[in-house]
């Protein structure tokens, strides 16, 4: 039975190590697509091209990701907002959208 939970823990850490491998991918995508949208203003366009396509839909299951049309909405307003991946996922820019929604909602009040 110890081995069976052993190799039970094994496979599911490899398999979060597989899925966070496949995240780094399609945050690789969206860098593409944002640096596209930046130079030839088609980004938007590229990423929804690769999201909907076989190998696109078969990064984001992978990555546990439900390929379905809002996700690749949601993925073009992203690449049109064009802020990197890296930018978007710090903490001083969590912070700053915070405070920006805070003054917002303050200002309509």
């Amino acid at each position: 039975m110890k081995d069976f939970v052993d190799s039970t823990a094994f496979n599911a850490e490899q398999g979060n190590r597989a899925r966070k491998l496949f995240a780094a991918v399609v945050l690789a995508a969206l860098d593409d697509a944002i640096a596209d949208d930046k130079k030839y203003g088609n980004g938007p366009e590229q990423i929804a091209r690769w999201a909907r396509s076989r190998d696109g839909r078969e990064v984001l299951s992978c990555a546990g990701i439900d390929p379905n049309e809002r996700v690749v909405s949601g993925l073009m307003e992203f690449v049109g907002k064009g802020v990197r991946t890296s930018v978007a996922l710090s903490r001083e820019e969590s912070e700053r959208r915070h405070a920006a929604a805070a003054a917002d909602q303050a200002e309509a009040a």
